[in-house]
């Protein structure tokens, strides 16, 4: 999520009462999340493994604690390293998060019925007569 040192308190701030964060967050997690990702050969970073240690020992760390794959873990001379290996990684990156796809949706129906709520509001205070010597009036018409 764009919180903290990136974005001052207001900001942070409008960023959550945003109805179009939790839109996004929604949308995006629903059609991105939990997909295994699969580099095409272009997308592959490549670089030689230091003298007597395979890629994947080389990389193991790293992996562990970023993501991605190697095309060859045995590999011992160029190694081919894709950076993602599934989507949540990435989503993380965004601060979109799948396991909160329900509560994003919740939250876009509150704020249509909050909106419905207001709208009606506005209407009833704008135009509905609250007079009362309006309906007098038309008592002693009667």
């Amino acid at each position: 999520m764009l919180t903290g040192p990136i974005l001052s308190g207001f900001w942070t701030f409008l960023y959550r009462l945003s109805p179009f964060t939790y839109l996004v967050n929604g949308m995006l997690s629903v059609a991105v999340g939990n997909v295994r990702v699969t580099c095409a050969s272009n997308e592959y970073l490549h670089f030689n493994a230091p003298s007597n240690a395979t890629c994947a020992e080389y990389m193991g760390v790293y992996i562990e604690a970023a993501g991605g794959y190697l095309e060859d873990t045995s590999a011992r001379d160029e190694c081919s390293f894709c950076p993602i290996s599934d989507t949540n990684k990435y989503l993380a990156g965004v601060g979109a998060n799948y396991d909160d796809r329900w509560q994003n949706f919740g939250i876009i129906w509150a704020y249509i019925a909050f909106n419905i709520l207001g709208a009606l509001g506005v209407y009833w205070l704008a135009r509905v007569p609250k007079n009362k010597k309006v309906g007098k009036a038309k008592e002693k018409e009667a």
